[in-house]
């Protein structure tokens, strides 16, 4: 077997074991956490805090929270980009950047309170104020993805024929996407954890389980609370970076 095959299988191996590692750091969180809560006498109060259908339930409407704002940042935050490095309009980016940038530097529980007390509470409105706070690196990093492509591809492209929005499908937008899929894994993990504010809006989540944890002065209740929050970023984190190769384009 020559050398070159040798460090080939060696590499494809590291990638290999790079690729498990989040997932035995759960399982390991997760392991540590059941023995944490096997080894206490937990009161009434936090058995009814820790019952399995509280818990499950708090940690599905956390999932749904990040599901349905990372779609709606993506949603508007990829076109938005796109359309933002158009000819005539590429001016207005900065614009567009700054009020992003502004969004983002409010603090996150200031943007909830506020769109709380203009437009209610509830799972919507937490949904809204997720986009919000994650919609800056999804555009911010569609615009770069798409400005870094090399002229002459876009000029070489133009020069065999193709339209403006055929050089956009077929040249900018795969040569942008591994920028494009770094952004969206950022407002993923930016998600997971602003929404754990959502539950001072009426919205659940997880954050439910800690502010309990909190106010009842319950100590395991807070910890079992974060941990949950912790191991689902790293699992989101995991899922997303095994996206992010299998959406990659081959030789990029």
């Amino acid at each position: 077997m020559s050398s070159g095959a040798v460090e080939g299988i060696t590499q494809s191996g590291a990638r290999l074991s790079k690729i498990w590692v989040l997932p035995l750091v759960v399982l390991v969180l997760l392991g540590a956490l059941w023995a944490y809560v096997h080894s206490l006498q937990l009161d009434s109060i936090e058995t009814r805090s820790l019952a399995s259908d509280v818990v499950l339930s708090a940690l599905w409407e956390h999932i749904e929270l990040v599901v349905a704002s990372t779609l709606l940042t993506i949603a508007i935050g990829v076109p938005l980009g796109v359309l933002l490095t158009r000819p005539g309009i590429s001016r207005a980016g900065v614009m567009v950047l700054a009020a992003a940038s502004a969004s983002q530097a409010v603090p996150s529980i200031g943007v909830l309170v506020l769109l709380a007390m203009v437009f209610g509470v509830g799972f919507w409105m937490a949904v809204v104020a997720l986009v919000l706070y994650a919609l800056l690196p999804v555009l911010r990093n569609t615009m770069v993805g798409i400005r870094q492509v090399d002229p002459a591809l876009i000029d070489a492209g133009r020069g065999m024929g193709m339209s403006r929005l055929q050089v956009l499908r077929t040249i900018e937008l795969p040569l942008a996407v591994p920028v494009m899929l770094a952004g969206i894994r950022v407002a993923l993990i930016l998600n997971v954890g602003v929404a754990t504010l959502a539950a001072f809006t009426n919205a659940g989540g997880l954050g439910s389980v800690i502010s309990s944890g909190i106010s009842l002065d319950r100590t395991p209740v807070l910890v079992i609370g974060s941990a949950l929050t912790m191991a689902l970023a790293l699992t989101v984190d995991w899922l997303a970076g095994l996206a992010e190769r299998a959406l990659r384009p081959r030789g990029i």
